[in-house]
This record gives structure tokens, C-alpha cells and sequence, in this order.
């Protein structure tokens, strides 16, 4: 997994760096951007559902910063083998759906890269609550504790970029240290 970021990563900014007819002129304005998204869990949520609503909408705060207040959604389902006496090593599940909220900040390189004004590369940091709801199957009496060590902090690092299709559209990539998404980015 590690490779496959890395080459991309590495496409992508050999992309961004490829010299344009326009002129760039820094600093450019990164607020007022809505991000919509989907994408897929690392460590033990991959092969699960994907995640849905992924939202922020990005405020310009200074040259090359922005702050995100942004709200996702995703679940994942857990099996657990329980048994007594009388009903020895069931197998047992439980769903949970995580809803993250909170603020992303966003510093953007593109001056320092020097990348054309079709792309726009950043490194990020997300902090908020993670809220979680489970549901268990009936007949489970067992261990009902998700992790006993689970905070409701949510801390989330990231790359990313973007690609501006249009003056007001672009497609984005947010690989991150939790939820990694592909979106879409609608600017105002």
C-alpha cells in the first residue's frame, strides 16, 4: 500500500510542476471551497463500506492556510466468537457507524513547488470528536466493549491534491492516515 501511495503521490506532483502558458500569480486564494468526497478505510476498516458524506467547506485564513469545519460518515462491522456453557463458541457481530466532526487545516505548496495553476498540492491535519453508535446481534451476551482504550478525539493527518478541471470545479485526492478520499471540489 505504502508503494501505491508513494508512485502517486509522486505522479501527481510531477504533474503539478509541468510548466503552463499562464502565469501563476502567488499568493493564490484557496478558501471558499466546497469538498465533497467518498473513499476507504486503512488498518482494520479495509474491505468494509465506504464512506459516505464525507463534507467540508474550506475558509480562506491566511496565505496558504485554510480552516475546514467538516463531518463525515462511515461504519464497519466486527465478528466475535462467544460461548457458555450451553452455547459454546457462537459467532456473533456487531455494526458500528463512526461519524466524524471537527476542523481540517490545510496548508497549501504550491508557491514553494512552483506548481502550475492547474493544481494544488497540500499537507493536512484534522481534529474533532469521533462519534459511534453500535448495534449488536440479539443472543449476544458477551464482552459488549468496542476498544477499551477508543477516545472520541479524532486526529487525522493528510496529503492531498487537486486538479482544476475548471475555474470553478476540480477532482481531489486526500490520502490520509484514517479515511482517504476522492471527490469532488466546488469552488465559490
Amino acid at each position: 500500500m505504502k508503494n501505491i501511495t508513494t508512485t502517486l503521490v509522486i505522479f501527481l506532483m510531477t504533474l503539478g510542476f509541468t510548466s503552463s502558458a499562464q502565469e501563476i500569480t502567488y499568493p493564490e486564494k484557496y478558501g471558499n471551497i466546497l469538498n465533497l468526497g467518498a473513499g476507504i478505510g486503512y488498518y482494520g476498516y479495509v474491505g468494509q463500506a465506504l464512506p459516505v458524506g464525507i463534507i467540508n467547506y474550506e475558509f480562506d485564513v491566511f496565505k496558504n492556510f485554510t480552516l475546514a469545519p467538516f463531518i463525515g460518515a462511515y461504519q464497519y462491522q466486527r465478528s466475535y466468537y462467544w460461548g457458555d456453557k450451553d452455547t459454546p463458541y457462537r459467532y456473533y457481530y456487531h455494526k458500528t457507524v463512526v461519524v466524524p466532526v471537527g476542523v481540517k487545516g490545510s496548508y497549501y505548496f504550491d508557491e514553494l513547488f512552483k506548481a502550475n495553476s492547474k493544481w494544488d498540492f497540500y499537507a493536512a491535519g484534522s481534529l474533532g470528536f469521533a462519534f459511534r453508535n453500535s448495534v449488536w446481534e440479539s443472543g449476544y451476551y458477551g464482552d459488549r466493549v468496542i476498544a477499551k482504550t477508543a477516545s472520541p478525539l479524532y486526529l487525522d493527518a493528510h496529503i492531498g491534491a487537486e486538479y482544476h478541471m475548471t475555474k470553478k470545479t476540480g477532482l481531489f485526492l486526500d490520502l490520509s492516515s484514517g479515511v482517504s478520499t476522492f471527490g469532488l471540489a466546488v469552488h465559490f
